[in-house]
């Protein structure tokens, strides 16, 4: 049985790229988030891709997500000035078209 991670903030990003099929900027992009990873207030992330599934409420028009586990907002908030993070958003950002956020925090009532 999965363990439940109860107190956090998630940060769920989906990119999809200016050109899809370009490894180059695929990598690029990668590369980026490995890099931006590096910021303190990161709990917990993941850099994936589409997985190969397929059933009607699955959307994998994306290229790649970036999950982020945070502590608490405040440390959301943080990350969002960190000059970490606005670099790779001044080096990245030609690499995307489009850009989702999703956040989200522990919904469980005691």
């Amino acid at each position: 049985m999965a363990e439940e991670i109860k107190g956090i903030f998630i940060h769920h990003v989906y990119f999809w790229l200016t050109e899809p099929g370009n490894a180059h900027h695929k990598k690029l992009l990668i590369e980026g988030l490995k890099n931006l990873s590096s910021v303190q207030t990161i709990r917990r992330f993941h850099i994936g891709e589409p997985a190969n599934t397929s059933r009607e409420v699955i959307d994998s028009s994306y290229s790649i997500s970036w999950i982020l586990i945070f502590n608490n907002s405040k440390d959301q908030d943080s990350y969002q000035v960190d000059p970490i993070h606005l670099r790779f958003v001044d080096e990245c950002k030609h690499l995307w078209k489009r850009v989702q956020v999703y956040d989200s925090v522990d919904a469980t009532y005691a």
